[in-house]
C-alpha cells in the first residue's frame, strides 16, 4: 500500500468527519430552539422520552446533541434522571440513521451527486435568508464526498489481494469468542481514540465489503464503538455536577449491558439479522455472486447496530427505574465542597460540542451566579445586625472573598460566551449572546453594590458610633424590598419567558425609588435636628443610596433577559 493511498484514507476519513460535524451544527441552528421546546414538552413519560430522543438524535444527527440537551435539562430541573435516561435510549436509536446513510454511500458512487450540491450550497451560503441550508447542503455533500473517497480508496487498496492483511486477519478464528473479545476492544479504543464512532463504522464498512475481516469481526468491532463513545463522555463529565454524570454513566451502562446480552447469544443473532438483509454467511471466497453478497455487509452492519439498540431499548424501558438506582449507587453525590471556592458549574468544555448547546449550558451558568449574588446579599443583611467581632470579622471575610468570586465569574462567563460568539450562530442565538454579556456585567456591578455596603458596615462597625434604632429598621426595610427585587430576578432567570411578569420587578425598583427619596429627606432633618451625627448619617445614607443602585442593576438584568425596556412594559 502506497503512502498516498494512507494519506487519501485519513483525509477522507477527516472529510467524513468535518461533515458531520457542519451537517449537525447547521440542522441544530435551524431547529434548536424548537428542538429544546419539544425535548422539554414531550417528556412526560419513558416512551415518549424514547420517541423524543430519536426524533431529536435523527433531526440533527447528533446523539451527542442530545445528550448534552438533555442533561442540561436535569441540571435546571426540567427533567428527572429517569426521563434523561430514556431520551438517551432514544438517543441511541436515533444515532443508527448515520449508519444506513453510511451504507447508502457505499453501496454505490454518491460522489457524482455531490458536485451539484457543493454549487447549491455556495449560492445559498452567499444568500443570507438561506445561509443556513447552504451549510447543511455543505456539510452533507463533504460527508458524501468523505463516503466515495473512503469507498474508492477500499477499491484501490485491493485489501482481497494484500497478503499481509489477510494474514492478519486470518490469525483469528472467526467463530472463536476470545477473537470477538479482542475485536470488541479494538473497536472500543479506536473510538475513545478518533472520538468519532462514525469514522471506525466507515473503516469497519470498507474492512467487510472488500471481504477482508469477517461480518462476525466487524459487529464486534461494531459492539466496541457503542461502548468506545460512552467512555469519552464519561471522561468529558468527570468534572461536570452529579446528575450529568449519573446520565453519561447510564448511557455507558445501557451500551455494556446490551453488548453483554449480545454476546450470550451472538452467533444466532448476528445470523438472524443477516437473514434479514439476505447476506449468506456461508458463502465462500471466488464463488458466484461472492461481491454481490459481500456487497450487502455494509447493510449487515446498519441492521445490527438498529437491532441492536432497538432490542436493548425494550429489554431496559421496564427496569429503567432500576437503571437508575444502579447509576444512583454507582455514582455518589461528591462530598460537599466549600460554596465559597470559585468554580463553573455547568460550562464544561470538554461535553460542549457546538455553540448553540453552549449558550444553554452559558444560561445555566447565569442563573448559578444569580443565585450566588442573592446569597452575597442574604450575607450582607446579615453583617448589618451582627456584634460580636470576631464572626464580623469571618462573615465580612467571606463577603469580600464572594466579590472576588463574582469578577472571576463575570470573566469566565464572558471568555467562554466569545469563544462561542467566534463560530457561526443563528440571529436569534447572536441576540442571546449579547443579552448574556449584558446580564453578566450587571450581575457584577450586584455583587460590587454588595461590597460596598459591607464595607461601609465594616467602617461603622469598628467607628465610636452606631447607627439608631430607627435607622437599624429602615436600613432593614429596604434590604427587604431589595431581596424582593433578587428574588423575583432570580424567578425571571428561571422561568420561561411567557411566564414571567416584568412588571413586578419594575414596581419593587419604583418602591425602592420612592423609599430611598423619602429616607433621603427625612435624614436631612434628622442630621439637623441632631438626632444623630452628620457622619453616622452620611454612612447610613450609603448604604441606602447603594441598595437603590442594586436595585437598578437588577432591573438592566431584568431588561436584558426579557427584551424589554422599563418604559416599553
Amino acid at each position: 500500500m502506497s503512502i498516498w493511498i494512507f494519506f487519501k484514507l485519513i483525509g477522507a476519513l477527516a472529510l467524513l468527519m468535518f461533515g458531520m460535524k457542519a451537517m449537525s451544527e447547521s440542522l441544530q441552528k435551524m431547529a434548536g430552539p424548537q428542538l429544546r421546546h419539544v425535548l422539554g414538552a414531550m417528556t412526560t413519560n419513558r416512551f415518549t422520552g424514547i420517541l423524543t430522543g430519536t426524533f431529536i438524535t435523527g433531526a440533527v444527527q447528533s446523539s451527542t446533541a442530545t445528550t448534552v440537551m438533555t442533561v442540561s435539562f436535569v441540571n435546571a430541573g426540567l427533567l428527572t434522571l429517569v426521563q434523561a435516561i430514556s431520551v438517551i435510549m432514544g438517543a441511541n436509536i436515533g444515532t443508527t440513521l448515520t449508519a444506513w446513510i453510511m451504507s447508502a454511500g457505499f453501496s454505490f458512487n454518491i460522489t457524482d451527486f455531490v458536485w451539484p450540491a457543493f454549487f447549491i450550497g455556495i449560492v445559498l451560503i452567499y444568500s443570507k435568508k438561506r445561509k443556513l441550508i447552504g451549510d447543511f447542503l455543505f456539510g452533507i455533500s463533504f460527508m458524501f464526498l468523505g463516503l466515495g473517497t473512503l469507498r474508492q480508496t477500499g477499491i484501490d487498496m485491493d485489501l482481497a489481494h494484500n497478503q499481509a492483511v489477510l494474514d492478519f486477519f486470518s490469525q483469528f478464528d472467526p467463530k472463536s469468542f476470545f477473537t470477538t473479545i479482542v475485536f470488541l476492544l479494538i473497536g472500543s479504543v479506536l473510538t475513545m481514540c478518533v472520538q468519532s464512532s462514525a469514522a471506525i463504522m466507515a473503516i469497519t464498512m470498507i474492512l467487510c465489503s472488500t471481504g477482508v475481516l469477517p461480518i462476525y469481526q466487524g459487529i464486534a468491532l461494531v459492539m466496541g464503538e457503542n461502548i468506545g463513545t460512552t467512555v469519552t463522555s464519561n471522561l468529558a463529565a468527570l468534572t461536570a455536577n452529579t446528575q450529568a454524570r449519573r446520565a453519561a454513566m447510564a448511557h455507558m451502562v445501557f451500551n455494556v449491558f446490551g453488548v453483554i446480552w449480545v454476546l450470550c447469544i451472538f452467533h444466532p443473532f448476528i445470523n438472524m439479522v443477516c437473514s434479514w438483509v439476505g447476506y449468506d454467511v456461508d458463502m465462500p471466497k471466488g464463488a458466484a455472486g461472492f461481491a454481490a453478497n459481500a456487497a450487502k455487509l455494509s447493510f449487515v452492519l446498519a441492521a445490527f447496530h438498529t437491532a441492536f439498540n432497538i432490542t436493548n431499548t425494550l429489554i431496559l424501558v421496564g427496569p429503567i427505574k432500576y437503571l437508575e438506582k444502579l447509576v444512583c449507587k454507582i455514582i455518589k453525590p461528591k462530598s460537599k465542597k466549600d460554596e465559597d471556592e470559585f468554580r463553573l458549574h455547568f460550562i464544561q468544555a470538554g461535553i460542549m460540542k457546538t455553540p448553540e448547546l453552549s449558550v444553554l449550558e452559558a444560561s445555566k451558568e447565569i442563573k448559578s451566579f444569580a443565585e450566588r449574588i442573592q446569597r452575597m446579599f442574604g450575607m450582607v443583611r446579615e453583617l448589618l445586625g451582627e456584634k460580636d467581632t470576631d464572626k464580623f470579622t469571618k462573615l465580612y471575610s467571606r463577603i469580600e472573598k464572594y466579590e472576588g468570586i463574582s469578577d472571576n465569574m463575570e470573566i469566565e462567563i464572558a471568555k467562554y460566551l466569545d469563544q462561542v460568539s467566534n463560530a457561526h450562530l443563528s440571529d436569534e442565538t447572536k441576540e442571546k449572546v449579547r443579552s448574556m454579556l449584558r446580564e453578566i456585567s450587571e450581575l457584577e456591578s450586584i455583587g460590587d453594590a454588595c461590597f460596598n455596603i459591607a464595607r461601609t458596615e465594616n467602617r461603622r462597625f469598628h467607628g465610636k458610633e452606631d447607627f439608631t434604632d430607627e435607622q437599624y429598621d429602615h436600613m432593614h426595610q429596604m434590604f427587604e424590598l431589595t431581596d424582593d427585587a433578587l428574588t423575583q430576578m432570580n424567578r425571571i432567570l428561571v422561568g420561561h419567558r411567557q411566564d414571567n411578569d416584568v412588571n413586578r420587578s419594575f414596581n419593587i425598583e419604583n418602591e425602592i425609588n420612592n423609599y430611598r427619596n423619602q429616607l433621603r429627606s427625612q435624614n436631612i432633618n434628622d442630621v439637623n435636628d441632631h438626632k444623630y451625627t452628620y457622619a453616622i448619617g452620611t454612612m447610613y445614607m450609603d448604604i441606602i443610596q447603594e441598595c437603590e443602585k442594586l436595585g437598578d442593576y437588577v432591573v438592566n438584568v431584568v431588561e436584558a433577559r426579557m427584551g424589554v425596556r422599563q418604559q416599553d412594559a
